[in-house]
């Protein structure tokens, strides 16, 4: 999966995990309010949180991604009142199991000269 500076929408709503790329493409359209051939990457997860489905288009088609938990569950917040938009960064974060949300990193810094 090519996760380079993107952006991201985790969607706000389980979703049911036997929608393949149409069915997913068309909550992208229709809810998310985006177009899924145009970049970027659609994160949908079911009710139960041990299930993510990724969308997202690659060259000249679309790439589907599907993790299931065996034991464990994601930490998605479950009161997303819209679509969620995150960094691919975060994403990892999720598919690791970690809580992406409250997981603060190093900030950023930029220096015109270092000496």
């Amino acid at each position: 999966m090519l996760l380079t500076n993107c952006n991201v929408w985790i969607h706000n709503k389980p979703t049911d995990m036997r929608k393949a790329i149409n069915g997913l493409s068309h909550i992208v359209v229709t809810e998310i309010k985006q177009q899924p051939a145009q970049g970027g990457i659609f994160v949908f997860w079911n009710r139960a949180r041990d299930k993510i489905k990724i969308l997202y288009w690659h060259v000249n088609g679309f790439c589907l991604f599907y993790k299931r938990l065996e034991k464990q569950k994601f930490i998605i917040p479950t009161k997303l009142d819209q679509t969620l938009l995150i960094t691919s960064k975060e994403l990892l974060w999720l598919l690791d199991g970690l809580d992406f949300i409250n997981i603060q990193g190093h900030r950023n810094l930029r220096y015109d000269a270092l000496f």
